[in-house]
């Protein structure tokens, strides 16, 4: 499945922007927890590798999910292609990941607040020790459909929200994350 989406940081105060979102249908608050795992001896689901590995906690369910990141000529983010399953039990899917050989390379501990309309899912996210994020994705992306024009509709949709965001983010949480710890360059 493609996953054409745009994250932006988010300038304002978390009340404004529930507020500014609650013309939109609210499907609730979700505590989420999400494990990115890597190889330490292949760098295997490394960031810099534009692949990962992640292991969700998601209220009561779980799941396994990787995600291959594609690129435009001038390295910006584009879509990933994202594979995802729900699993029964995140701590055994933990200790199988640590008997592969496979180590944490970093938490994301967030609370997000969807939101939905006909065409997109908005999720403002609360991620702990790292800020506030406006994520907007687009649904059910056919393979045929020309991802900077949808791209260019999630912008324009996100100026019409009426809240101070940044620029779009051409990476992810998980590589903030890191750069906030001081190890994007170094990863462990």
């Amino acid at each position: 499945m493609k996953e054409v989406e745009i994250l932006v940081s988010v300038l304002e105060d978390k009340e404004k922007v529930l507020k500014a979102l609650s013309n939109f249908k609210y499907n609730g608050i979700k505590k989420v927890l999400d494990i990115y795992i890597y190889h330490p001896k292949t760098n295997k689901f490394h960031f810099e590798n534009k692949e990962c590995l992640r292991i969700r906690k998601k209220d009561s369910k779980n799941f396994l999910t990787y995600k291959k990141d594609n690129f435009d000529s001038m390295g910006n983010w584009v879509y990933s292609d994202e594979y995802e399953i729900e699993i029964s039990d995140f701590e055994t899917a933990i200790k199988i990941m640590e008997q592969l050989g496979l180590k944490e390379l970093i938490k994301i501990d967030n609370e997000k607040h969807t939101f939905v309309t006909d065409m997109y899912e908005i999720v403002l996210e609360d991620v702990k020790d790292l800020g506030l994020f406006l994520e907007v994705e687009r649904f059910e992306v056919k393979d045929e459909e020309d991802i900077p024009a949808i791209k260019k509709d999630i912008r324009k949709f996100i100026d019409k929200l009426g809240i101070e965001v940044s620029k779009e983010l051409n990476f992810g949480k998980p590589e903030l994350m890191l750069k906030k710890q001081n190890s994007v360059n170094n990863f462990p």
